[in-house]
């Protein structure tokens, strides 16, 4: 049985909200609006089922 990867976005979008623990300076980093880094992280969770 195979297992897809998350979305790379969605990995990118956690992993610089961990870092910077807010997701407005995630946002900064990866020139998007906070609210599309909480529905990528969102989307993540969900895949994840967590």
């Amino acid at each position: 049985m195979t297992h897809a990867l998350p979305p790379l976005n969605a990995l990118r979008a956690f992993e610089a909200a961990a870092r910077h623990l807010s997701f407005k300076l995630a946002a900064h980093e990866l020139h998007v609006t906070p609210a599309a880094v909480g529905q990528q992280v969102k989307a993540l969770e969900a895949r994840l089922g967590v």
